[in-house]
């Protein structure tokens, strides 16, 4: 990598913030049979526990006392009472609480539901070791981690505090969803909005990381009022479009691999988050019945550059008429 594009593009202007996915964290994904096949359920709004309890909520005494507890960052010994697909349901006098599964410790790294819920279903009955990782006493929300209790107290305040925006950090992924991937970073977990994996397009954050997997990331915000923590892999990598109208030119011949393969064409990428369109009329020469009965993902093309646009983004392929020995 050249000096002048690591200027370029630390340089550039970085795109705001999107808090859209922190909101997602809140969705009533239990009433929603689409939301319980699409998200990963171990962060969901446990709406329906709630309505269960609305007696609680009324509970100033209670709330009063969490809350204390919160401000000390004591850890608590709660007792299971149930589960759900996201995870587990605790006591806690009056109120309930949850539990997401990414928050627990030695649960199974896997997406496989049968595993997932015997899982669950063993703890109930047991006492755990918690801390409080979120309390909104207005909409009933309270949620606890496993994780963070393994941590002395103050220390996840501490590490708030500590961490800096813009600094490379490391830490472990423990839940990937359709919106992101959850990475603990010693007692906080932060999030990888997926928009923030790869420079390139990424289907599902499961395309990119696994449970369990050590990851280099960038802080790209810290709230430690709300103990939250954006956080970014592309930004550790210039951005390839950047440059992509200096060092790639109209005409040249390039080799990539087949992404995706839909009704219009075809995509390729050329380089990591460098991906190109192949339309359709420049897939073959003759009739076809569709882009899969010339294509296939994975396989590897030679084609050549029609259009070039790193502003939009957009790099225009082609296979026809690519001789052989270009």
């Amino acid at each position: 990598m050249s000096a002048d594009f690591q200027r370029e593009f630390n340089a550039s202007p970085q795109p705001e913030i999107d808090e859209s996915y922190w909101r997602a964290l809140l969705q009533e994904a239990e009433d929603t049979p689409e939301a319980h096949e699409s998200a990963d359920d171990d962060v969901i709004r446990f709406t329906s526990v709630i309505q269960q309890a609305r007696s609680a909520a009324d509970n100033s005494s209670d709330w009063a006392t969490i809350r204390a507890c919160t401000e000390k960052d004591e850890t608590l010994q709660l007792y299971v009472s149930g589960y759900n697909r996201g995870g587990l349901l605790v006591e806690w006098n009056a109120l309930r609480g949850f539990v997401p599964a990414s928050q627990l410790i030695d649960f199974p790294a896997t997406a496989n539901p049968t595993v997932r819920q015997k899982s669950l279903a063993a703890r109930v009955g047991q006492m755990l070791s918690l801390r409080v990782i979120e309390l909104n006493q207005e909409h009933n929300r309270l949620i606890l981690s496993e994780r963070a209790a393994k941590v002395r107290p103050g220390e996840r305040a501490g590490l708030l505090t500590r961490i800096q925006t813009g600094e490379q950090v490391q830490g472990v992924v423990t839940n990937l969803c359709e919106f992101g991937a959850f990475i603990d970073l010693g007692g906080i977990e932060g999030l990888i909005h997926i928009s923030e994996l790869s420079w390139g397009r990424v289907g599902h954050p499961n395309e990119v990381l696994r449970r369990g997997q050590i990851v280099d990331v960038k802080v790209l915000e810290v709230k430690p009022d709300a103990g939250r923590v954006a956080l970014s892999m592309k930004r550790l990598h210039p951005d390839p479009w950047a440059t992509v109208n200096e060092r790639y030119r109209i005409g040249e011949y390039v080799t990539g691999i087949v992404t995706n393969v839909v009704d219009f064409g075809a995509f390729a990428r050329i380089e990591e988050g460098l991906e190109g369109l192949i339309h359709v009329s420049e897939l073959a020469e003759g009739h076809f019945l569709h882009p899969r009965n010339v294509l296939s993902e994975g396989q590897e093309v030679r084609a050549r550059i029609l259009s070039i646009d790193g502003r939009a983004r957009r790099l225009g392929l082609t296979l026809r008429s690519t001789p052989a020995d270009a």
